[in-house]
């Protein structure tokens, strides 16, 4: 006698089942180390682009908005204080393009199997993750140019502030990924959306040279807090803008919030759309 397992889908909304994502586990880290390699497969240098595109934006940045245009830094060398924001923007950016672009970008495996498919945005979160870390090492090497000593304060806050940008990447990532599976107009609207957000977040130039009435324009942008409480923990020469910081936290509790409803409400539909 044989058995048949069906598979239901999920109502239209379901609570995460811890336990079933710990099961799977293992997935996770064959789909994080799967793409990892094909992120540097037959490239001449690897995975040290992880080092070399941070380095070559901050050079740039440093030449035209450093030297030429004379953006303040708050008294922080340049080339330190964009590579800060360009560390954690690059972070934010590139993880809300691959997890955006994740379910499409594993049709076949989605169509095939069942598992979780929160583990697709989520290990394409984690790759950029891994670049983030492996680019810290230049600025361990800043530091230690320009004799900035890590305090037991940056210890501590800087991980708090990577969970808190893998978050809120994880919180955008999963909204546009489950839009990206009906519209894929997501794919040229993310780019762009991406770009604008750019310019109001504070990775080449300081949150302080915008006027205090309209700080909290910039203050709903999540990475303006996160950015900002870097620099002032890394550097130690600034005070923390626990208001900035605030929203941040609670742009990414919402981001966070909004992105699971509407994944968790989209997923059993993916593998007849996708």
């Amino acid at each position: 006698m044989s058995l048949t397992t069906v598979i239901k889908p999920k109502r239209a909304w379901s609570r995460i089942d811890f336990v079933e994502l710990v099961r799977f586990k293992d997935l996770f880290y064959f789909l994080s180390w799967r793409d990892i390699k094909v992120r540097y497969k037959q490239t001449a240098i690897g995975i040290v682009w992880a080092l070399f595109l941070p380095v070559i934006t901050m050079i740039i940045f440093t030449i035209f908005f450093g030297n030429f245009a004379q953006i303040s830094s708050n008294g922080v060398p340049y080339p330190i204080f964009v590579y800060v924001g360009v560390l954690f923007w690059n972070f934010f950016s590139q993880s809300i393009n691959n997890a955006s672009a994740s379910l499409v970008g594993n049709e076949g495996i989605i169509k095939k199997i069942y598992f979780p498919k929160l583990l697709l945005p989520a290990a394409s979160i984690f790759v950029c993750l891994v670049d983030f870390l492996i680019a810290n090492l230049v600025l361990l090497g800043l530091m230690a140019y320009y004799r900035f000593l890590p305090s037991w304060q940056s210890l501590l806050v800087v991980p708090l502030l990577i969970v808190l940008t893998y978050l809120v990447s994880l919180g955008f990532g999963l909204f546009l990924a489950a839009v990206n599976v009906k519209f894929r107009d997501v794919r040229f609207v993310t780019p762009l959306f991406i770009q604008l957000l750019f310019f109001v977040t504070p990775v080449i130039y300081p949150s302080s040279i915008v006027s205090p009435e309209h700080q909290w324009i910039l203050n709903l942008n999540p990475m303006s807090g996160i950015i900002g409480t870097a620099r002032a923990v890394i550097f130690g020469e600034t005070i923390i803008d626990w208001t900035a910081l605030g929203m941040a936290v609670g742009v990414t509790v919402v981001s966070v919030l909004i992105g699971l409803v509407y994944f968790r409400k989209t997923e059993r539909y993916f593998a007849d759309i996708i």
